[in-house]
């Protein structure tokens, strides 16, 4: 959706700015110089998550299936060909069947598309691997500490495959040469605003279910990181990016030193 697009269908929708900045995660401010043309070249996940934001939770979700042909089909749901499953109905071997550079993800039989992540989501997963893998390593410990693009199947099932930033698994019958099978010990997700709701509601709820010991989720917009102890009491905790933060499942032996992602994230925000 270009631009002049969007500004079309906020017209027609009667979104304000204030609507749009709830629905997206964008603040008012970023929303209106973006509409009115003052910033000249927006961040690709800022206009993603605008554009998800106006087309509404109906049209975000891409259906993404390759036929004996190799042809690629991409849609919101409701429009796919007869000869392709409905989104609800995907299966661990629809998502075996898509090529190598599509990324998505299956959640309860629907695809999920998943875009190409910006250079500080990037930086802010690689540190909290380095930091995580050092620690394990050091140790010799028995856990290993995995980051994307890894498929996990959560649930145990042919319905679910997800692919968490940063994941840590101990036991080793979950790992296989493909894929991880079943809940890993520890998952972290670095949200962008076009990932927000999923990774905040949908993904929250899988990985509890699932039997996900401890979810962060690390948002350098606000330069906070949200953890969920599922097996503690008191959840969830907010953390900033100015003191260390605990791996709860480590017993408080793990801490993240996050100075490099406060750094990483007011860059960000100057790059705006």
């Amino acid at each position: 959706m270009t631009l002049e697009e969007m500004r079309k269908v906020r017209k027609e929708r009667g979104y304000t700015y204030a609507m749009l900045s709830e629905k997206s995660g964008i603040p008012v401010p970023t929303i209106q110089k973006i509409f009115h043309g003052e910033t000249r070249s927006p961040r690709y996940d800022t206009l993603r998550a605008l554009e998800e934001a106006l087309q509404g939770p109906e049209m975000s979700q891409r259906a993404v299936l390759r036929d004996r042909t190799g042809v690629y089909r991409a849609g919101p749901p409701g429009t796919d060909n007869e000869k392709y499953p409905r989104q609800g109905s995907y299966t661990v071997e629809d998502y075996y069947m898509l090529p190598d550079d599509q990324r998505v993800e299956l959640i309860d039989g629907v695809f999920y598309d998943m875009g190409a992540p910006t250079r500080v989501h990037q930086l802010i997963a690689g540190e909290i691997y380095r930091q995580i893998a050092n620690f394990i390593m050091d140790r010799n410990g028995p856990c290993t500490v995995y980051i994307a693009p890894l498929a996990v199947q959560l649930d145990c099932d042919d319905r679910t495959m997800v692919q968490p930033d940063v994941l840590i698994v101990c036991d080793k019958e979950k790992e296989n040469r493909r894929n991880v099978f079943g809940a890993p010990d520890f998952v972290l997700e670095v949200i962008s605003p076009s990932t927000k709701m999923k990774d905040s509601f949908l993904k929250l709820k899988k990985y509890l279910e699932a039997g996900v010991r401890e979810y962060w989720i690390v948002d350098p917009y606000r330069e906070k990181v949200i953890i969920y102890d599922f097996e503690g009491e008191d959840w969830p905790l907010i953390c900033g990016f100015d003191d260390p933060i605990t791996v709860r499942i480590y017993k408080g032996e793990l801490k993240i030193d996050p100075k490099h992602m406060k750094r990483w994230a007011e860059e960000m925000d100057k790059e705006e």
